[in-house]
């Protein structure tokens, strides 16, 4: 992720934010402090709006919904929060999809739809957040931008079982 987020322009914040996007996501949001206390405020402020749930949020999540409608509430309000976040945090969690539907592709390659059987939505889901999250790229940087540009062309491989 980091790699394409300098391709991609990305400053130094950028880059170590890019470095640690799922910290929070992965070992919870107490670590955002010390994010910014060794990082600063720009970088733990990117950090935060790539994480999508905490640990927490996802054991509260558990105990309400089924699996499903809980994922699918939680991937919605990410999107509408990539919709208002800086354009510095629209970049790292861009580039952080666009890695993340290309091993998706490659994966399909190797090991076929089975690969859709890890995600909690499945195929459809999954190709339904992916585009979506294309979609806000393309609304806020513009069609013609690379970044969107090359997610469309992720996700269409997937569209297709990786080829």
């Amino acid at each position: 992720v980091c790699s394409l987020v300098l391709d991609h322009g990305g400053t130094e914040d950028q880059a170590i934010a890019a470095l640690l996007h799922d910290v929070i996501e992965d070992a919870g949001a107490h670590h955002e402090a010390e994010i910014d206390r060794q990082f600063g405020a720009a970088v733990a402020r990117i950090v935060r709006d790539c994480t999508d749930a905490t640990l927490d949020d996802k054991a509260q999540e558990r105990c309400g919904l089924a699996p499903l409608d809980a994922w699918r509430a939680r991937k919605e309000r990410y999107i509408a929060h990539l919709a208002t976040v800086e354009a510095d945090s629209l970049l790292v969690s861009g580039c952080d999809k666009l890695y993340n539907a290309r091993l998706i592709g490659s994966d399909l390659l190797l090991h076929g739809p089975a690969v859709f059987d890890r995600f909690t939505a499945g195929r459809d889901g999954t190709l339904w957040y992916y585009q979506e999250i294309g979609r806000v790229l393309r609304d806020r940087l513009g069609p013609g931008a690379r970044l969107a540009v090359e997610l469309d062309e992720a996700i269409g491989r997937l569209e297709r079982g990786g080829e």
